[in-house]
């Protein structure tokens, strides 16, 4: 349980005591405090129920693009099944912020459950205990492409879970994981309303997922013959490297169509399950699932020898791992799952009680945050009253939700207070990247004595959420305005070459720059970074700085589209005298306008970066 929940639980313990004792609760509190802790332990840990409104999954009532993991085949012998336990369930929703897991229970393949059924039912019920633990939503997969060859198996393994977990809102079920060719209407349809009839009998309201023809992608034709039945949604699988936006037209038709859909397996590479990770179309079908508030979650947390596996192998099966383990797809899977919606209501971060979309130009009240960590509410003695954020140190941050009519520039007005400043205000995208700004704190004469300060930021059009993150602590925030500026946009747009999503050969480690933090190093020739999306403002010709040391020198760098597939231009790394001794190099390249992810490649190495700043014209 996070501090924030524990504070809650604190809370609400005291109030029962004394609601219930009066002014002598606290000589009595131990004859109450067991009961109350269990009664009070469950409200903590409740998740809102998922239930479908139209075309869409919702949490709660509230329109989400939640963000998971799938596990591998449970199958005996698989080597996924090293991940079926509560320590790597805890680490995706402790470090990557993970809302949904699914369990894969292998079903007629080789050590599936047809052949150990108390062996898979067990991993299953271990996944499926460990995510209500830690407040998340569980999948319970029959993971096959033959289950309707065993729809009285199914009706008995999903009873089963109807009765231990139906009065449970974190538990999904989903019946059929991806079937093959086989007919929509007169095969696939009557199994999945046989095995929903008879988890109905137990569970009445808990979502239930469907497969559909050809590996859960004809999505479409379930549209036009849909389930009658309560609480349904249907399954979508893709990767990236193979289905592209003839697929997403698919799903948009069958969204129109009135079906709402749940993506319980997707991969950043091609359909075999292998191959190179297809940055482009992931995002792609990222931007599509969040447009359209559709769920997923990731195959797969493994460490088979494949692309698509989160982890190398050889890595732990029980959590604890690091940014060395993880695959290229891991990593960039890991920063789209943590920028991805939370769960809304949910304990760690916990919501703001107002966290409602404010319209840009508008003013948004420090205390209405979305999530939080670390900061704490107070009364304020500013102008208007109510309450202001205080307590905040550094690493501390709060999410919002802004709807920001059109591309340009923004003024961030900020209503600060602080006794003795050097604190640090950092605006971003929820998550952490990309940065779009940040400001110093001054010394304002104390913490109730307030001054507006503010800074110019770029930010896209539409309905968003933006993170405020201390850098450097020891301020009050009360609210902040965001407004149109107009003009051009900020001279320059400056990325740090740590804040890569993906990358191939380099490490990081504390540089002795300016400004501190940490350095790109130990790159060789064809390690390479790609970024996250920056938006270009004109089409032009563009200044890119490069902060670069290197002890010898004959280093080459090279500035491309995030993939490779178009290459802006290169520059020469010279000796800077040491590895730590830095110097800005430059070189201009033609870039067009608009949203893009950039990269850089090591056609020869033996060079550290710090940062790249992209400015508009020649310097």
């Amino acid at each position: 349980m996070s501090k924030r929940s524990e504070r809650r639980l604190s809370r609400l313990l005291e109030g029962a005591l004394k609601k219930r004792l009066g002014k002598n609760w606290r000589r009595n509190e131990n004859v109450f405090i067991f009961g109350l802790l269990f009664g009070c332990a469950t409200l903590a840990h409740a998740v809102p129920p998922l239930s479908v409104q139209g075309n869409k999954v919702v949490s709660g009532g509230n329109q989400v693009s939640l963000g998971g993991n799938s596990l591998f085949w449970s199958n005996n012998g698989w080597g996924g099944e090293r991940f079926y336990n509560s320590g790597a369930v805890g680490s995706i929703k402790n470090d990557w912020k993970s809302s949904i897991v699914r369990a894969a229970m292998g079903v007629d393949e080789g050590g599936g459950y047809l052949q150990d059924r108390e062996g898979n039912r067990n991993k299953v019920i271990s996944v499926v205990d460990a995510a209500i633990a830690n407040d998340m939503y569980v999948i319970i997969d029959w993971h096959s492409h033959h289950a309707h060859q065993y729809k009285s198996e199914a009706i008995e393994f999903f009873q089963d879970m109807a009765r231990r977990y139906g009065d449970k809102n974190n538990v999904i079920y989903e019946v059929y994981n991806e079937p093959l060719d086989v007919s929509w209407s007169g095969v696939i349809k009557p199994y999945a309303e046989s095995v929903i009839d008879a988890i109905r009998q137990i569970d009445p309201d808990n979502l239930i997922i469907v497969g559909t023809r050809q590996w859960s992608q004809e999505v479409e034709e379930a549209s036009w013959d849909p389930i009658r039945k309560n609480n349904i949604a249907y399954t979508l699988h893709f990767y990236a490297g193979t289905h592209k936006q003839w697929l997403r037209d698919k799903a948009q038709s069958a969204m129109n169509n009135g079906i709402a859909l749940f993506v319980t397996e997707w991969g950043t590479v091609d359909a075999s399950g292998d191959g190179g990770v297809n940055e482009g179309e992931t995002w792609a079908w990222v931007d599509f699932m969040r447009n359209h508030g559709i769920s997923h979650a990731n195959w797969a947390l493994n460490d088979k020898a494949e692309g698509a596996s989160t982890f190398w192998p050889g890595a732990s099966g029980t959590g604890g791992w690091n940014d060395g383990n993880l695959t290229p797809s891991g990593k960039l899977v890991k920063s789209i799952i943590q920028s991805s919606d939370p769960i809304p209501g949910g304990d760690d971060p916990g919501p703001g009680p107002d966290c409602g979309s404010v319209s840009v130009p508008g003013k948004v009240q420090a205390e209405n945050y979305c999530e939080m960590e670390g900061v704490e509410k107070e009364n304020t003695s500013d102008a208007g009253g109510g309450q202001n954020l205080g307590y905040i140190d550094s690493g501390d941050w709060m999410t919002y939700k802004i709807n920001v009519p059109s591309d340009g520039v923004y003024t961030l007005s900020y209503r600060v207070a602080s006794l003795n400043g050097g604190g640090i205000l950092q605006a971003e995208k929820a998550g952490g990247s990309p940065v779009y700004g940040s400001i110093d704190i001054p010394a304002t004469g104390g913490w109730q004595n307030w001054k507006t300060i503010s800074l110019d930021v770029q930010l896209s059009a539409g309905e968003q959420r933006i993170g405020l993150a201390a850098v450097s602590g020891g301020f009050n925030l009360n609210w902040f305005d965001v407004t149109q500026k107009g003009g051009p946009a900020p001279n320059a747009i400056t990325v740090q070459a740590e804040d890569y999503l993906v990358m191939s050969g380099v490490e990081l480690e504390n540089t002795s720059d300016a400004g501190g933090g940490k350095n790109v190093g130990y790159i060789d020739a064809n390690d390479w970074m790609s970024y996250p999306e920056v938006d270009i403002p004109e089409s032009g010709v563009y200044t890119v700085e490069y902060r670069v040391a290197s002890l010898y020198g004959g280093g080459v760098l090279q500035f491309e589209k995030a993939g490779g597939d178009v290459v802006y231009g290169s520059v020469d790394v010279p000796n800077t005298g040491g590895w730590q001794s830095w110097k800005t190099i430059k070189h201009q390249v033609t870039l067009e306008a608009g949203k893009q992810r950039f990269g850089i490649y090591a056609p020869a190495g033996g060079w550290n970066l710090n940062w790249f700043k992209i400015t508009k014209g020649q310097k």
